[in-house]
């Protein structure tokens, strides 16, 4: 299990009411805000706020690894925790909206949901906005969150994020899935909402705030913090077995950790987990570094994000898979602890920032050719 954290007191506290109430969580589908709070009082979620507002930046390396630590006790909690990192994606709202976003402290939970794309009414004003928009994870206790509309000219016609208080939204409680299944990533309706313009931005565009935080990648970013959930599971699922190796089946037959397939599948997934957590970070350090000092981050450093993050994910997924293979035969009963694990390990690879795609565009980068998918910059 990731040592990070460990033996801070504040950290044992949340992480030990997280074992306690993760059933909890995930019988009703969702993180509940007061554990949410819980996780605010960590800095969870100043950690993207830039200080000019109040905000604790948080660098990259040390925000994915508190998002592993809490994946390591349950990954829809950790998806949930992620979205600490979603604040980087509203610096690009002007900052006397900014300004009014924080103006009651630094702790903003930001939930959205981008697709699909609805298409909106224009205003005098801004927008008006109707429609439905699928997986707003962490939105039953969001401080503000965000739908998405049709860009225009000013964005190269990329999507516009549209900003919402939670008494403007409808939320649907219709998650019903087997992985992160208390990430609460439900449907939100608006109806006829009408949404100044200053209240939109690019997602991914360009910072109105000029700290260091905000010239790290932010797509890139996100696709890190979804691969450190899947990191979270895998070391869940690695620690799981290990301490599984000294039990004794029904059979009668030796402890696992006396067969050699057993022997054999535990290094094998340890080697695979540790070699994809090491290049993560590696490229992680080294991008930051950069930002830290002031240089600039290139086509490259970002192909070097997309494919460490997507590379980790995969595996996590496959180790994860690969456990419950030597595990035997009692781990398809659904209570067994790496079912869910398998469950939750698949969601990451599958997410549109870490599919295989993106091995495809970050080689073509790498190669010196433009990327094979929109949005990878």
């Amino acid at each position: 299990m990731p040592q990070a954290f460990a033996g801070d007191a504040a950290w044992e506290a949340v992480l030990a009411e997280l074992t306690e109430r993760r059933e909890e969580f995930h019988a009703q589908s969702y993180v509940p805000p007061d554990f949410v709070a819980r996780l605010k009082e960590l800095g969870l979620f100043r950690a993207s706020t830039p200080a000019m507002f109040g905000g604790e930046p948080m660098p990259p390396p040390e925000f994915l690894r508190a998002v592993e630590r809490i994946a390591s006790v349950d990954g829809s909690t950790g998806w949930v925790a992620g979205f600490g990192s979603a604040g980087t994606y509203l610096t690009c709202l002007p900052l006397d909206t900014q300004a009014k976003l924080y103006a009651d402290g630094p702790d903003v939970v930001y939930g959205g949901a981008m697709f699909p794309v609805n298409p909106v009414t224009p205003t005098d004003r801004g927008y008006l906005v109707t429609g439905r928009w699928r997986f707003a994870s962490g939105c039953m206790a969001a401080d503000i969150l965000s739908v998405g509309i049709p860009g225009d000219a000013d964005g190269d016609n990329r999507p516009r994020a549209a900003m919402l208080r939670p008494e403007q939204v409808e939320i649907v409680q219709d998650w019903d899935v087997s992985g992160m299944r208390a990430s609460g990533s439900f449907d939100v309706v608006v109806d006829d909402v009408e949404v100044p313009r200053e209240w939109t931005f690019i997602r991914g565009g360009g910072a109105c705030v000029d700290e260091p935080l905000y010239r790290y990648p932010t797509i890139g970013y996100q696709a890190q913090v979804h691969a450190a959930v899947g990191l979270g599971v895998a070391q869940a699922a690695l620690d799981f077995a290990s301490r599984a190796g000294s039990r004794t089946g029904v059979t009668g037959a030796p402890p696992l950790a006396d067969r050699a397939y057993y022997r054999t599948g535990y290094a094998q997934a340890v080697a695979a987990m540790r070699s994809a957590r090491a290049f993560y970070y590696e490229v992680t350090e080294e991008v930051w570094d950069a930002v830290a000092s002031g240089g600039e981050v290139g086509d490259e450093h970002n192909a070097m994000i997309r494919l460490s993050a997507t590379h980790l994910a995969a595996t996590a997924a496959q180790v994860v898979h690969e456990v419950c293979g030597f595990s035997g035969t009692s781990t398809i009963d659904n209570s067994h602890p790496l079912q869910r694990m398998r469950q939750d390990s698949q969601v990451p690879a599958l997410h549109a920032f870490l599919m295989p795609s993106m091995y495809d565009a970050a080689g073509a980068v790498l190669l010196g050719r433009p990327p094979t998918v929109p949005g990878f910059r």
